[in-house]
């Protein structure tokens, strides 16, 4: 089984924030390249994107997410203000 590699969004040598250099299609070999932000969300860490995915798939419902993750209903709610709060600052 291979194992998913997940996209780095921090320089691992100054811990700045990446930019995409190059796309490419292995089915075509068509090559894109040029310098490009990263989409904010996937500046968030890889848990915190894994949060938000699943409160999409829970339509939104923090007591769903909660229940899913066995937490509290304010533990949820805070750890969703975190992240809010994480992507305003990658706004600015």
């Amino acid at each position: 089984m291979e194992t998913k590699k997940n996209l780095p969004n921090a320089c691992p040598s100054c811990s700045a924030q990446l930019h995409v250099a190059a796309l490419y299609c292995p089915t075509c070999e068509t090559r894109i390249e040029g310098d490009y932000r990263l989409p904010t969300l996937l500046l968030l860490p890889t848990d915190d994107q894994r949060f938000v995915l699943d409160f999409i798939l829970c339509s939104g419902s923090l007591k769903e997410m909660a229940s899913r993750l066995g937490l509290s209903y304010p533990t949820v709610r805070n750890r969703l203000d975190d992240i809010i709060n994480r992507l305003k600052s990658y706004e600015q």
